[in-house]
């Protein structure tokens, strides 16, 4: 794929990924819809502080690990296109609620519920790797998440305008996140009838159990389980950091830490029971495939997108106060971090697709994050600003690169649960975000920055030890194993019998053919009485003629 393609808006994979990644820019743009209006909201109401806005920049990030889990399995049952519009569409009521909220609690509240919208990221990534061949998916991935994640810099340029400008008063930020809102639930609605979930009726690969991912090995099982406890138990910071606020009392926290933990004991509990019978039954060799690749992407973006989400929340700051900035000055600067997403993402992707060895790009990046955050701790006052924001352009050109170079193999890994790998690769991200932004609170910035650069070095080490080449990552078709094609049997069969069962029940009002602990149930609905029985005696008749 060249990058002149993208402008070929006549082909209906350019179309769907034109599609995709605006629907993924108004979700970015929803989603960081508060930081550019900061200033706004403490200046309107008496009632809020800073502390609580930077507990909001938490929340902000806190419920899209959990999200983008469940939306990783809705994903590989339903399919990309109705989970995007049905999340874009739900997700603009915690909008208007934190936009006309009028205490801290209710805005806290619905700001954790909004952070959902985070997980609209796996659902595109999943819709681009059914419209595009694995050699073109790295820079298609990156052009996607690139333009896409430039939505929040989008609204850090273009709310503070809409705010004081279009709307002014006291209120004007509170209808410039509504308007926002508005935007994104009717894209949701016009994204539903404009794709399709890939070329064709079959490209969408379902697997047998959604509930929890398939693995290869005993050893795989174990890392699952291993790696599925943080995506949850991270929420266990939240939690504390909300109680130490007086957000809610000690016996809350309480519940709400062992609600938590029944949580992570439930989803571990769902990756052994789908996959301890898998396990016993034994993997053909030609379908397996290596977890341990998958938790290495896993650390890398917990490293790269972790720290962008959390940068990107206290750059401005930093600017500001580092070099005496006005805020607005600031702003538009650290912009600059989320403004390379236009072309870093999609130029790891690119590399990645062009290189011929996706895990030596894939390392290569992380170690340029490592360099770029060491010179980031390293800034202060007595630097030359220009440098500095130069510095912050390479540092991000590495970060961004390395989230395309991720996504660039996720699709080759296991073709039928790309959607929950996506979403446990994705979750990560926020993992990252909401460690990064708890340790923020008790160290300097340029302690911060280090850290940031200690966590992709250690990133960069289990890349090496664990990350494996993936297998058909540049051919002209993904490889289909002999479950996927047993599995795509079972679905043929199963839609000739419901054919079958409708012609025999055709007077039904509706008809439903599942699959339950390895046997067949049907439902049947009827208006009467009167059509069962005439339901009945068309069976009873069928059955003698065919005796």
């Amino acid at each position: 794929m060249q990058v002149s393609d993208i402008f070929r808006f006549k082909n209906a994979e350019i179309k769907a990924l034109h599609l995709t990644w605006i629907a993924f820019f108004i979700s970015f743009y929803v989603w960081f819809n508060m930081a550019p209006l900061a200033s706004s909201m403490l200046r309107s109401v008496d009632w809020l502080t800073r502390e609580d806005l930077r507990l909001f920049a938490i929340a902000n990030v806190a419920l899209t690990i959990p999200a983008r889990i469940i939306v990783g399995m809705a994903l590989d049952r339903f399919g990309p296109r109705r989970v995007f519009s049905v999340l874009m569409v739900l997700m603009a009521v915690p909008t208007f609620v934190f936009a006309f909220g009028d205490t801290r609690e209710v805005l806290f509240m619905s700001r954790l519920v909004l952070s959902s919208i985070g997980a609209s990221f796996v659902v595109g990534i999943h819709m681009t790797a059914l419209w595009f061949k694995p050699r073109d998916i790295g820079f298609a991935e990156g052009f996607y998440a690139g333009w896409g994640n430039f939505g929040s810099a989008a609204a850090a340029i273009t709310l503070p305008t809409i705010a004081l400008t279009l709307y002014g008063g006291d209120d004007g930020w509170r209808y410039a996140i509504a308007t926002s809102g508005v935007v994104m639930a009717a894209y949701g609605v016009f994204y539903w009838f404009a794709i399709t979930d890939g070329p064709s009726a079959d490209t969408h690969k379902k697997p047998r159990k959604a509930s929890a991912l398939e693995v290869s090995s005993w050893r795989d099982l174990v890392l699952l389980c291993i790696f599925t406890v943080p995506m949850v138990g991270i929420l266990s910071i939240l939690v504390y950091r909300v109680q130490m606020m007086g957000y809610i009392d000690p016996m809350t926290a309480v519940f709400i830490h062992a609600a938590i933990a029944i949580v992570v004991t439930w989803q571990v509990w769902q990756a052994i029971r789908v996959n301890v019978p898998i396990l016993k039954r034994g993997v053909p060799e030609d379908d397996k495939y290596p977890f341990s690749s998958v938790a290495a992407l896993n650390a890398t973006y917990f490293a790269n997108f972790g720290a962008e989400l959390a940068v990107v929340s206290m750059l401005p700051m930093f600017f500001e106060e580092t070099w005496g900035l006005t805020a607005a000055a600031a702003g538009l600067i650290a912009a600059s971090f989320a403004f390379v997403n236009l072309f870093a993402r999609p130029m790891g992707g690119l590399v990645s697709d062009r290189f011929g060895n996706r895990r030596f790009v894939m390392l290569a990046y992380m170690f340029g994050i490592a360099i770029g955050f060491v010179l980031m701790g390293l800034l202060n006052s007595n630097w030359p600003l220009i440098i500095a924001i130069a510095i912050t352009i390479m540092c991000s050109f590495f970060v961004q690169g390395a989230e395309g170079a991720t996504f660039g193999i996720i699709p080759s890994i296991k073709r039928r649960v790309t959607g929950q790998i996506s979403g446990m690769a994705g979750a990560y991200g926020n993992v990252g975000a909401v460690f990064y932004l708890f340790v923020f609170m008790f160290v300097t910035p340029q302690q911060f920055f280090f850290i940031i650069a200690a966590g992709a070095l250690i990133s960069w080490v289990i890349c090496y030890l664990w990350l494996k080449e993936p297998e058909g990552g540049f051919g002209d078709e993904y490889i289909i194993s002999s479950v996927d094609r047993e599995i795509a049997l079972e679905a043929a069969e199963k839609k000739a019998a419901m054919s079958e069962v409708e012609k025999v029940f055709a007077k039904s009002v509706k008809v439903e053919l599942t699959d339950r602990g390895g046997e067949v149930h049907l439902k049947a609905q009827f208006k009467s009485i009167n059509d069962l029985r005439a339901a009945l005696a068309g069976l009873d008749g069928a059955a003698r003629t065919a005796g």
